[in-house]
């Protein structure tokens, strides 16, 4: 009341904070400030200790920024503790106190779906762990006993904090130094990739339930029956809940030179009654279905949702798009999605009898066969409760690999082709 009194045009402008939410993850820790309208800030790093500042022009204290401080999660790899107050008359100075050398990364977003204006704060390590490393040193770790525990398979409740999984970062790095041991068969690489997540919840049921928790329960369970497969090994593009742009998904997989992609989500439709599970493929000549083409189009716009730096290029997009492999890939593609849509037919009703193709970004690699499995339809209540059974998610997964084997046993993987390789170590220069 006083700052209004002696500042009248700071209670005429001032900008009203509506929410504020924190996704710790290895990768990468998101803040996320929203408010009816944009807010003006400006942004810095302080030594000794670390910190990242980051101020807000206009903007009123509110219960909202003042909760923001509570929202740290212990598990948080790099924020330690935040402090909200005002540095100005005009400004509110949030300060970051790290747990050690990071970077940060802050950008706009345009209101979109249910969210209003966001400015997102994204805090990155200094240096990322290189995944083929990281893929290596899991391949040790099966070997030896003391890793012999299983994997959690659950996805996180609403809004509670985990522990933080390794991180697996998609930026291009020189090859690992450590070379295979003299005669070792490189096991089948599958990525699974666990649709939506972060500030992207997919799609919702009619019970609350939200699509990217189930997915992530899936993708976990079918992680782990693929690691108990001698010669085979899985990547999750997402362990946690987090945001991941397509691409970057897209360019996980190449890092860890993916034989096989299976992205894993949860239909939705206007009505309810809509069931049945469904395998889509790439398409480079337009949809199959005027179905396909409106998922395909709901789920390419998960990247607006869950918040991209559109500033931010794509090393990859230029030569995934005009790669000529792309056309194999696809017919590939197709055959691992009959495969694995025969052995979801076995367990629930088929929402289409063959795979359908469409656009989606996130099947886009040119070398790796890549398949999008809609589980079940969300938005119908028998299903959604179906898919918050963790027995029937296990059901799930367990189809799907049973499709991926049946693929790989009469379509062996082929030795991943050199250039390939080289191009993802030494992507073209920005």
């Amino acid at each position: 009341m006083l700052l209004a009194a002696l500042y009248p045009s700071l209670a005429l402008s001032s900008t009203q904070i509506a929410s504020t939410r924190m996704w710790p993850a290895a990768e990468y820790t998101r803040v996320t400030i929203e408010a009816a309208s944009s807010v003006p800030h400006s942004v810095f790093s302080v030594a000794d200790p670390q910190r990242i500042v980051l101020d807000l022009e206009g903007v009123q204290s509110s219960p909202h920024l003042d909760s923001l401080p509570g929202k740290v999660s212990a598990h948080d790899p790099y924020v330690k503790s935040i402090r909200v107050g005002r540095f100005k008359p005009t400004v509110m100075r949030i300060v970051f106190d790290l747990k050690g050398p990071a970077r940060a990364e802050v950008f706009a977003l345009a209101p979109v779906g249910s969210y209003g204006h966001r400015l997102v704060l994204d805090i990155h390590p200094l240096q990322p762990v290189d995944p083929l490393m990281a893929l290596v040193q899991q391949l040790e770790q099966q070997s030896t006993p003391a890793s012999a525990a299983a994997e959690p398979d659950e996805a996180p409740p609403e809004s509670a904090p985990r522990a933080i999984p390794a991180s697996i970062d998609p930026s291009p790095q020189p090859p690992p130094s450590r070379s295979p041991q003299p005669g070792a068969a490189r096991p089948v690489v599958v990525v699974i990739d666990a649709g939506h997540g972060g500030e992207d919840p997919g799609a919702i049921g009619p019970l609350g339930t939200h699509e990217k928790n189930v997915t992530l329960a899936i993708a976990r369970k079918l992680r782990n029956i693929v690691n108990a497969e001698p010669g085979m090994r899985a990547v999750l593009t997402r362990d946690d809940d987090y945001f991941v742009a397509l691409h970057t998904r897209v360019q996980k997989a190449r890092r860890v030179r993916a034989d096989l992609f299976v992205s894993i989500h949860a239909d939705a439709f206007i009505k309810p009654h809509a069931r049945g599970s469904s395998v889509f493929a790439l398409s480079e000549r337009g949809a199959t279905s005027a179905a396909a083409q409106w998922l395909a189009k709901r789920e390419n716009e998960a990247d607006l949702i869950g918040g991209i730096n559109i500033d931010v290029r794509d090393p990859y997009l230029k030569q995934t798009l005009l790669d000529l492999s792309q056309t194999a890939t696809i017919n590939d593609s197709l055959k691992l999605g009959r495969a694995v849509l025969g052995q979801i037919g076995e367990i629930n009703t088929l929402h289409k009898q063959s795979v359908e193709q469409a656009g989606f970004a996130v099947l886009k690699a040119p070398d790796i066969p890549s398949i999008l499995v809609e589980t079940a339809f969300i938005t119908n209540p028998q299903e959604e409760r179906r898919l918050r059974d963790e027995a029937y998610q296990t059901t799930l997964a367990k189809a799907i690999f049973n499709g991926v084997k049946r693929y790989l046993a009469a379509n062996p993987p082929l030795a991943r082709n050199p250039r390939v390789a080289q191009s993802d170590s030494n992507p073209s220069p920005r």
